[in-house]
């Protein structure tokens, strides 16, 4: 959860950043058209200051999600002690724990809910702030190396097939977005246990 919830929530939202429509295409060069790839979403989360923004937002939720990992933890335990005496209870007794297990079931699924919410609107205008300039690194990389057209892997539809890895701009995109902004790389992180999965609504 403590990984997973946030990250995984901006990776499935649709971004709402469209690169190509920041400037209308450009006159077309003489001479041989010279084709490009980025994966462009990846380049923005791989630069400097996405990985410290989101490590950020990461740092920011962390106390919720260690709050829902502590109700579900409750409502596991309570869950099994009811199982564990069923047959010493007597029906409104075990009526009355079930009712209880069921609200908090609510409850954590409301706050978790409430949790994706937030955590995507965040991650979302984080995304777009810093996909903007990544977006203008790219355009000032792509002419100043004679590319006249790049296409991004990012998208689930795309209609590339096969491209060469020289064709792959995506590093340099992302050394020189880090030298414009001058962000130093993030310090390396120890290695952690998987991160338990956040609770899902049913």
């Amino acid at each position: 959860m403590k990984r997973s919830l946030i990250i995984a929530t901006l990776l499935a939202s649709s971004f709402a950043f469209g690169a190509g429509a920041q400037t209308p295409p450009a006159a077309a060069p003489a001479g041989p058209v010279k084709v490009g790839v980025i994966t462009f979403q990846l380049a923005v989360a791989q630069t400097n200051e996405g990985q410290r923004n989101f490590a950020d937002l990461q740092k920011k939720y962390l106390p919720k999600e260690t709050q829902l990992k502590a109700q579900s933890d409750e409502i596991e335990s309570l869950t099994k002690q009811l199982q564990a005496q069923a047959a010493t209870l007597s029906d409104e007794q075990r009526a009355t724990q079930a009712r209880t297990i069921d609200e908090k079931k609510k409850r954590l699924d409301r706050d978790a809910e409430d949790l994706r919410t937030a955590g995507a609107q965040e991650a979302n205008e984080m995304y777009n702030t810093l996909a903007s300039k990544v977006y203008d690194v790219l355009v000032s990389y792509a002419t100043q190396h004679g590319f006249t057209l790049v296409l991004d892997f990012s998208q689930q539809q795309n209609p590339i097939l096969y491209a060469m890895e020289t064709t792959n701009i995506t590093k340099p995109v992302i050394e020189a977005y880090n030298q414009k902004s001058g962000i130093p790389a993030p310090p390396a992180q120890p290695a952690s246990a998987p991160a338990a999965k956040p609770p899902v609504s049913k």
